[in-house]
């Protein structure tokens, strides 16, 4: 990431049908939904998402990048670098990859907690993950000198 500090960030949690996305505040210091992209097409996808940091202002994507439990990547995270290139020949602003282990349960967790079920947790689940790699990426920015 460039020096100068972010507007606001777009979060991304990249799936195979479904592309969550988290849109921070202008402070950087919460992480809100901002929608599902349902699309099967990476390329379509990855213009959707551009075309959404575009329309929320934002100027730098923080990706979801699904390691396994071990640290190693598999075909899941490959896919996923592939889908960073897409944004980045097609965004201006950084396009930067945050761990998202746990991230699926943790916006399991929560839907639990606010008692989300059935087609309303499938059609929110991936933008509360999402907002849970957002969020954490907000947060380690604060803890940043």
């Amino acid at each position: 990431m460039s020096r100068e500090k972010p507007k606001k960030i777009l979060g991304v949690d990249y799936g195979d049908v479904r592309t969550g996305l988290a849109l921070s505040d202008g402070l950087l210091m919460l992480a809100h939904e901002a929608g599902v992209i349902t699309e099967r097409n990476a390329e379509r996808a990855a213009q959707a998402v551009v075309r959404a940091a575009r329309e929320h202002g934002a100027d730098c994507i923080v990706l979801g990048f699904p390691k396994n439990m071990d640290g190693s990547q598999g075909p899941r995270a490959q896919k996923t670098l592939a889908f960073k290139e897409l944004l980045e020949q097609a965004f201006d602003g950084a396009v930067i990859l945050r761990d998202e282990r746990n991230t699926t349960v943790s916006a399991a967790h929560i839907l639990n907690q606010s008692n989300v079920r059935g087609k309303k947790r499938k059609a929110v689940i991936d933008a509360v993950a999402a907002c849970v790699i957002l969020q954490d990426y907000l947060d380690a920015l604060r803890q940043q000198p």
